[in-house]
């Protein structure tokens, strides 16, 4: 990975390929959201802003190689340098700045990691060739997967919304394949239901591909999923926000279409109709 991805993209490859328990996924998480400001943040600091324990980051900077949190903050204005943001950098914001702010800094971390698109790319050529496309989103995420699949329902023939769990899921993901699904496509948010991870398992046993939007490639899903592609939430407000998992899913939406040569004689067919219905005021 070039240093074109930033801090964000060089601590992601740091923690690729580890066996990481909940907890340190949750540090690593953190530290991905916050990577500018990691190397110049105690141990006290960071167990702070993950909500664990300090002796959890000795733990995780263990676990990483090094022999303890000193040696893995040195390694990391190693290869990361940059200014300190300083203690105050953000006093000027009030709460609700504060979680705007953060959204932007979190679609700067998308940006930076769309800076090599073949992701994306190797995503939409797959969505664009399934003859059916299951789209899956649980709880906080159902609100991504029904936008994602009312967009993509006018450029591919056959999209399925899988927004709801419950006995019948893994009926729907049998349907969808036999009618000629080879991907599935998930958007996987925090708290992370168990019945997602399940049907994503049971999806790769029928012989999908899954395709996956969630908040952190340390995401439980990770491990059920052919492509994962990150996208951090905020988490300055009673309720997470998705600025980024949302935009990461027109993106993907964008991409997709790319492959699939109707797709713009597809949405002149649906401007002509919705003219001839007076579908919207102009």
């Amino acid at each position: 990975m070039s240093d074109s991805g930033g801090p964000a993209a060089r601590l992601q490859q740091l923690f690729e390929g580890r066996r990481l328990t909940p907890t340190q996924r949750r540090i690593a998480h953190s530290m991905v959201r916050r990577a500018a400001e990691v190397p110049f943040l105690s141990s006290v600091e960071l167990a702070d802003l993950a909500g664990v324990s300090q002796p959890s980051v000795t733990r995780f900077a263990v676990a990483l190689g090094f022999d303890g949190y000193p040696a893995l903050r040195k390694h990391l204005r190693e290869v990361a340098p940059g200014a300190d943001p300083g203690p105050d950098a953000e006093v000027s914001y009030n709460e609700y700045q504060q979680a705007v702010q953060a959204e932007i800094e979190n679609l700067r971390h998308l940006a930076a990691l769309l800076a090599d698109p073949a992701p994306v790319e190797r995503a939409g050529q797959l969505l664009a060739a399934s003859r059916v496309l299951p789209v899956l989103g649980l709880r906080a995420a159902s609100s991504q997967a029904r936008g994602f699949a009312y967009f993509a329902a006018k450029v591919h023939p056959d999209v399925r919304l899988l927004d709801e769990g419950g006995s019948m899921l893994a009926d729907r993901i049998d349907a969808a394949r036999r009618a000629g699904a080879d991907v599935l496509l998930c958007f996987a948010l925090p708290r992370h239901p168990r019945e997602v991870v399940e049907a994503l398992a049971y999806a790769r046993e029928q012989g999908l591909t899954v395709v996956t939007v969630a908040d952190s490639a340390f995401a439980p899903v990770a491990r059920h999923s052919d492509l994962l592609i990150p996208a951090a939430v905020g988490t300055g407000l009673a309720f997470d926000t998705a600025c980024a998992p949302m935009l990461l899913g027109r993106v993907l939406l964008e991409a997709m279409c790319d492959g699939l040569p109707e797709a713009q004689a597809r949405l002149e067919e649906f401007d002509v109709r919705a003219a001839a219905r007076g579908l919207f005021v102009e």
